[in-house]
């Protein structure tokens, strides 16, 4: 065996072929460089030789798929036993760094001391150093703590201790060492606060003029700001402008009781003004008693607007009269005159007064408010009232006319219209220019052109030199090795942080072929995702666990390039992902549906098994192909109950009663959610058909035909 294939399977690193990773070696080299170096096995190579070795490669008109290809001049015969020497190592400071923290956890010091000092060398010592330091932290020198933060800067231990002992230091008043230590690129609310409050202490009254925007916000701050509030406001801060400005976003908010704290520092008119707002919060129908709304003054006028707001939710038919009874009386900016418009054309639509959201509507040049516009477009879509959703569509804002999504509904409503097709309104120069996208309405617009789908695959090729460079940032080192044993939260914040840090794209790129090679699929889609580089199609969109979904796919007759496409939506492929609803694992699955679903296959289950991949492949490949059955082989149905659940799906069809098209249904999709959701498994279904060799219509015929 190879000494990089040794190394990949004892560290957890997947070997692939050359043609999935291009330049496969120049990484290996880079994390074998990385570990290695750490542990004082430094092997007899560099980025100077993975420059050369790559230029070889690409100098090469075939790539070989074999170990067989790494050319044995480039690592001495005592490379082999150098990396066995350094995997015995580090499985022996892993042990020793567990027991050096059972050993701290239970005040065991001197046994503790003992471990630590073997660990010099180990990745992860600086964690054991934190823990020593956080234990009475209020109790240390201010020296053992810079010395931490000095030798270990821009780290992610580093803020979070430097964090730690701000607020200790705000707690015992030591304002002169709180601004030596203080750093705003880290500060919290909280922080920010006693940072203005150590510089007031100091004779700095400029501080005084920060503060504003800490106040002036919808949320209750922390109590650690209480004191400085009392300063500024004592010091003349306070306006009843200001204090106006935080009354309507903690309304607005629903923070009720921060709205009354606030009432009680008005003055006249503010004070009235202020009552009436907090009595329509609770009776937003007093809206119709006319003589208490007749005082002419902004703050009136803001009242009238968010009653009329709050009146629209319980009755938008009356709410437009009484809009009409104060728009004649109250001289109202633009502003809110388009504000209290959107408002109640949305809760017309909510409550089917689709032609009284129109006519009001009719003569307002363009909607602000993007979802506003959005929901009246779809509400158009869902009556198929194609001079609807054309207008609506001239309404929205300019730039969100250019997006894909709008440009496709701007070609389908020109073809049911009797409006020349010329230039923007040309469906097929709509459709045609769309076809040239990777995408969801791209590959839509190809189906109505009946031309094939494009889809621009180009590797990204960050430089050797910068792949050994992040591959030594000790924080990505340390996030590998976290993961390694099992301490996936801290392994995650490592990583995290590492990307914050990053100066160029090229450093982001890097890291996505350095993950991908760990198989940690989810961080390279992030990496990509964050410098936008969306066209390396093997990156993006990996084959990961292909043995469990084919084998899966097989068992239960379903396509395994739809269960690529659910998982790659569903978690990126990180097989311990959790949802805040409880989802979790691959395919994302909610342990009550997996429980049920393991009884029908006759399946063992137990709850954490949903983070074992082959478990939950398993059970999600059966639930949706449960789905598939119950929705007579239509993915658009099953994907939409896999996200949102069968029994929604069913209300949705009921609604539709099977008038729409499958693609105005789809948009209609009352959930962003699974809106989002439904679409992207689609396209993505298509992508991992050219991954796999095919490029199938993202539509089956039969779906393409079924009206929903």
């Amino acid at each position: 065996m190879s000494p990089l294939k040794y190394m990949n399977s004892h560290l957890g690193i997947p070997t692939l072929p050359a043609s999935e990773i291009p330049h496969r070696k120049h990484i290996q080299r880079a994390v074998l460089i990385s570990l290695c170096s750490l542990l004082g096995a430094m092997p007899a190579w560099s980025a100077e030789e993975t420059s050369a070795s790559q230029t070889t490669e690409s100098s090469s008109t075939q790539i070989s798929t074999t170990e067989s290809s790494e050319p044995s001049a480039a690592i001495p015969s005592r490379t082999e036993a150098e990396i066995a020497a350094a995997k015995l190592a580090l499985e022996k400071q892993r042990a020793d760094y567990k027991s050096a923290r059972i050993a701290l956890r239970r005040g065991q010091l001197t046994t503790y001391r003992e471990y630590r000092d073997r660990l010099n060398t180990y990745p992860l010592v600086v964690y054991l150093d934190y823990y020593e330091l956080q234990r009475n932290l209020e109790r240390r020198p201010s020296e053992e703590v810079k010395h931490f933060l000095d030798s270990n800067q821009n780290s992610y231990l580093s803020d979070r201790l430097r964090t730690n002992w701000l607020e200790v230091l705000a707690k015992q008043s030591r304002w002169t060492e709180f601004q030596e230590f203080y750093d705003p690129r880290i500060a919290t609310t909280e922080l920010q606060c006693q940072a203005l409050q150590s510089r007031l202490t100091k004779g700095d009254d400029s501080a005084l003029q920060e503060v504003e925007p800490l106040w002036n916000v919808a949320e209750s701050q922390p109590k650690e700001c209480d004191h400085l509030f009392d300063l500024w406001m004592q010091a003349g801060g306070l306006t009843q402008e200001i204090a106006w400005s935080r009354f309507q976003k903690a309304l607005d908010a629903g923070k009720t009781s921060l709205a009354q704290y606030i009432s009680r520092k008005f003055t006249p008119p503010y004070n009235s003004a202020a009552a009436l707002a907090i009595e329509l919060r609770h009776a937003p129908h007093i809206i119709r008693h006319h003589r208490r709304f007749q005082v002419k003054n902004p703050a009136m006028r803001d009242v009238i607007v968010y009653g009329l707001s709050r009146y629209a939710r319980q009755n938008p038919v009356r709410a437009v009269k009484e809009w009409q009874h104060y728009d004649r009386r109250q001289d109202f900016t633009s502003e809110q005159r388009l504000k209290v418009q959107e408002k109640l054309a949305i809760e017309l639509v909510r409550d089917d007064q689709h032609e009284a959201a129109d006519k009001l509507m009719a003569n307002v040049p363009q909607i602000t408010d993007t979802y506003v516009a959005e929901r009246l477009i779809r509400e158009s879509l869902k009556r198929m009232d194609w001079a609807q959703v054309y207008r609506y569509l001239d309404q929205l804002p300019v730039e969100e006319q250019k997006t894909e999504r709008w440009q496709y509904w701007r070609a389908r409503a020109l073809e049911h219209m009797d409006i020349k097709a010329e230039g923007n309104n040309d469906p097929q120069q709509i459709y045609s220019q769309l076809a040239n996208e990777r995408s969801f309405y791209g590959f839509l617009a190809a189906d109505q052109l009946e031309r094939p789908y494009k889809l621009s695959d180009i590797p990204v090729s960050p430089s050797p030199t910068v792949i050994a460079a992040v591959a030594n940032n000790p924080s990505l080192v340390r996030a590998k090795e976290l993961y390694e044993i099992k301490d996936f939260l801290n392994s995650n914040r490592e990583w995290y942080y590492m990307g914050q840090n990053f100066s160029t794209k090229e450093e982001h790129l890097a890291a996505a072929k350095l993950t991908d090679s760990w198989g940690w699929h989810q961080k390279t889609i992030i990496s990509l995702a964050t410098v936008k580089a969306w066209d390396d199609l093997k990156l993006r969109f990996p084959l990961a666990y292909n043995k469990q979904y084919f084998t899966a796919a097989k068992k239960n007759q379903v396509s395994p390039l739809l269960l690529f496409a659910i998982s790659r939506q569903e978690s990126a492929f990180y097989a311990r992902a959790r949802s805040p609803a409880g989802a979790m694992g691959l395919m994302q699955l909610m342990p009550a549906t997996a429980k049920q679903t393991a009884r029908k296959a006759g399946v063992r289950y137990h709850k954490n098994d949903l983070y074992q991949p082959d478990t939950n492949i398993l059970l999600g490949s059966a639930y949706i192909t449960e789905l598939l059955d119950r929705f007579n082989d239509n993915r658009i149905l099953a994907t939409a109950a896999y996200n949102a659940g069968p029994h929604r799906v069913n209300q949705w069809l009921k609604r539709s009663d099977g008038q729409l098209p499958y693609d105005v249904w789809i948009e209609v999709i009352p959930f962003k959610e699974t809106r989002k959701y439904v679409q992207n498994v689609l396209a993505y279904s298509v992508i991992y058909g050219y991954r796999t060799g095919t490029v199938p219509p993202m539509l089956s015929a039969k779906e393409n035909q079924k009206m929903l």
